[in-house]
């Protein structure tokens, strides 16, 4: 490589780096990550804004984690959007541990 090439590996913001359209619609996460100075509230209002266009026929779970492998593996853990889609992940998987109410007793 030359001294004119970006070198994409070490830039998380690189215009070269390409996902597929279905995991990011409109580019809104690729875009985020670009934006200096990006604070938790506007990384969770552009994961809303992501949520509502993703293909209802893609699993949103599924779409996070490739999207965390891309940018989360690229020096970005701390970066607000990784952030949130980390948490967004978790809040996917629903609650844990016993439910309370008639469904909880009807299996005793």
């Amino acid at each position: 490589m030359s001294d004119n090439e970006p070198d994409n590996m070490s830039d998380p913001s690189s215009a070269d780096l390409v996902i597929d359209a279905n995991l990011d619609p409109g580019g809104l996460i690729r875009e985020s990550y670009r934006i200096e100075g990006l604070g938790l509230a506007e990384a969770r209002s552009i994961f809303l804004d992501w949520a509502i266009k993703l293909d209802a026929k893609l699993d949103p779970s599924i779409a996070i984690r490739r999207l965390l492998a891309v940018y989360g593996g690229r020096g970005m853990a701390d970066h607000p959007m990784t952030l949130v889609l980390t948490d967004g992940l978790g809040k996917l998987r629903g609650p844990q541990g016993r439910r309370g109410g008639s469904r909880a007793r009807r299996g005793s």
